[in-house]
């Protein structure tokens, strides 16, 4: 059989993976079904109803990305109607990482695309049986599976504030007099386990045509959102070439665009090309905190409200590669996995649901994602068009070869995720930090969604004079993302590992 090795959110998906490799199933089953548990094992973190970006690159053919990032609902509804829909929101400011202001309800729900892309993916480059994928996530669903630390510290903030909108839900996390349950708890979903069934049996057509169809998108309608049966028939799984960058000996793939992640991430990798190969100095920390600035001062200024992502992007690429980018410069919840295996082919999967809707239809077990009223991302909000348009998104799954050796890095984090990414690859790639050491290095953000930036970071970092104000974590913290991260030597063989961030799980599978 092919060895595989796997990187993702907790040990129970790894181990889920695990049980894939050995009947036979490659990278790419393996990383889908570590997916599939973290998108609906990971209460509030993520959910099989939100966005997912999937890149897949073998050795006989180029990196592709497959979107199934969500898109702006309304189709087959009159001017009239739209008109009077996108009221189903309430504004929901929550007190978690620098503060975070989003839009949760009906209204706030975009069309989701996860379920869409897993099912393309295995299409085009899986060997296990479709069934096979979900069954280790059914049995957890079905019997209990623990809170995570990660969950837990979420809902400490988004308990009440989102997740109180479906009994279901919100008493699947919380005892009955709403108290919040304990790290480790047992949580059984309702009807969660029987949706999943479904899905396995019938395959994504139940999810975008059938009952479960109607279900999600009469509950949606009926509370003010623009979700309609047409959205979900029409929706497809996108297969587009995935963007490339060299750096050094490597080649890294990433998320193209209309997705913002992989532009901006390569951007940051070809401005800071020239950083010291050894160590992060005060001028090498001085050059990485100018240069996320100048990329997220341009994603926040362009990318986000461009009509045309592409000639932006490309706009944004060449002055990194000019050395323009720094001269011209002046002033959401979401669940990772990687994979390789023994025969060179590596998959990464990032997947989100926003802040989360809080709305579960009835008798599905399925929360729903909250994209449209993911603010920092989707800046013109509920006005966003036109209908089967994508949303932005920082999601950037990554793939890096050189000769011999092949990597799949990704993380969750919001906006983190770029910055995590770029501070990932290069202590890997230019420093040749060993691979948990480039995971677990203190990491720094520039924090540009408030109306003034902060530099954010952990400690260990020696860090420059910046003219704006430093808030130092006191210890590393899951605010600056969780980078998980699979690696296959010719020569050394197989290295995983995940951050110490975040609980994470990995395994190498070769019986």
């Amino acid at each position: 059989m092919t060895k595989v090795a796997v990187a993702t959110t907790s040990q129970l998906a790894a181990d889920a993976a695990r049980e894939i490799a050995a009947a036979g199933g490659n990278a790419v089953d393996c990383a889908l079904t570590a997916a599939l548990f973290t998108m609906n094992a990971e209460p509030s973190v993520c959910a099989l109803a939100g966005s997912a970006f999937i890149t897949v690159w073998g050795p006989d053919h180029d990196p592709v990305t497959i979107d199934g990032n969500v898109a702006i609902p309304g189709r087959g509804l009159d001017n009239k109607d739209n008109a009077e829909r996108g009221n189903g929101v309430s504004s929901v400011t929550l007190d978690y990482g620098s503060g975070v202001t989003t839009l949760a309800g009906p209204g706030s729900v975009a069309v989701p695309g996860s379920l869409a892309a897993v099912e393309r993916a295995w299409q085009l480059f899986g060997k296990a049986r479709w069934q096979d994928l979900f069954a280790p996530v059914i049995a957890a669903t079905r019997d209990g599976f623990p809170l995570s630390a990660a969950c837990h510290y979420y809902l400490g903030y988004s308990g009440e504030a989102i997740y109180s909108r479906s009994d279901d839900g919100f008493f699947a996390l919380h005892h009955s007099d709403r108290t919040q349950r304990d790290i480790g708890s047992r949580i059984i979903v309702p009807h969660l386990a029987d949706t999943l069934s479904a899905i396995a049996d019938e395959g994504a057509r139940l999810f975008y045509e059938g009952e479960l169809a109607k279900t999600m998108t009469s509950h949606v309608l009926d509370g003010g959102g623009s979700l309609t049966m047409q959205d979900l028939k029409d929706f497809e799984a996108i297969e587009r070439p995935s963007l490339t960058v060299d750096v050094g000996k490597w080649t890294i793939a990433s998320t193209p665009p209309p997705a913002v992640g992989g532009t901006v991430l390569a951007a940051m990798l070809l401005a800071c090309a020239d950083l010291p190969n050894n160590e992060w100095t005060t001028d090498a920390l001085s050059q990485l905190i100018n240069v996320q600035r100048a990329a997220l001062d341009y994603r926040k200024r362009h990318l986000d409200l461009t009509d045309d992502v592409g000639a932006e992007a490309a706009k944004l690429l060449e002055s990194s590669r000019s050395g323009q980018l720094l001269s011209e410069w002046t002033s959401a919840s979401t669940v990772h996995t990687s994979a390789v295996d023994g025969n060179g082919i590596a998959c990464a999967v990032t997947a989100s649901s926003g802040y989360g809707s809080g709305e579960m239809p009835a008798a599905t077990g399925l929360w729903l994602n909250n994209c449209l009223g993911e603010l920092e991302l989707n800046r013109r909000g509920l006005a966003a068009s036109p209908p089967g348009a994508r949303l932005p998104s920082n999601m950037a799954p990554s793939i890096a070869r050189r000769k011999g050796r092949v990597l799949a890095a990704g993380s969750p984090g919001a906006d983190r995720i770029t910055t995590a990414l770029h501070q990932f690859f290069v202590n890997i790639l230019q420093m040749e930090m060993p691979l948990e050491q480039a995971i677990a290095h203190p990491r720094l953000h520039v924090d540009t969604i408030g109306e003034a930036e902060r530099l954010m970071a952990e400690p260990g970092l020696d860090l420059p004079a910046v003219d704006m104000p430093v808030s130092v974590s006191p210890e590393l913290n899951m605010y600056f993302g969780g980078v998980g991260a699979t690696l296959v030597d010719r020569k050394n063989g197989f290295q995983v590992a995940s951050d110490p961030r975040r609980e994470g799980g990995t395994m190498i599978c070769d019986t």
